[in-house]
């Protein structure tokens, strides 16, 4: 494993791994925590924005071009702010359960899944993490 690929690439690009992984610790700190508490509350949100500056980064990758300047992985990029939206509202008007699977599935889709294909060989994190 060596961080100099990743250094080495654009700042959009450095911007956006680097929220992806603090978003992925976080996000999974906050599903081990205790729910409801201050601290989840307040994590909650620094998680948010990161899953925001993720989905907006993104918009400056264009490593895959299928539709233009656009790849599918774009698409979990516009649906990811609308999810958390929901997830927000849902929160605030305390339906804990519409909370919950709509965290866990922007979580599980938004970085585990998309996650998973940055390790895809010729792509950037599985050079970081395989070597070239």
């Amino acid at each position: 494993m060596s961080l100099a690929p990743l250094l080495a690439a654009a700042p959009e690009i450095q911007l956006h791994a680097f929220a992806a992984l603090a978003a992925f610790v976080l996000g999974g700190v906050q599903l081990a925590a205790p729910k409801g508490t201050l601290p989840h509350r307040t994590l909650g949100w620094v998680w948010v924005v990161l899953m925001l500056v993720i989905s907006a980064s993104s918009f400056l990758i264009h490593g895959i071009r299928l539709w233009g300047p656009w790849s599918p992985i774009h698409l979990i990029s516009v649906f990811t702010p609308i999810m958390l939206v929901v997830a927000v509202v849902a929160a605030r008007a305390r339906r804990v359960r519409a909370h919950k699977i709509t965290m866990i599935s922007i979580y599980a889709g938004a970085l585990i899944l998309a996650g998973l294909f940055t390790l895809v060989p010729g792509r950037l994190m599985h050079q970081v993490l395989f070597g070239s």
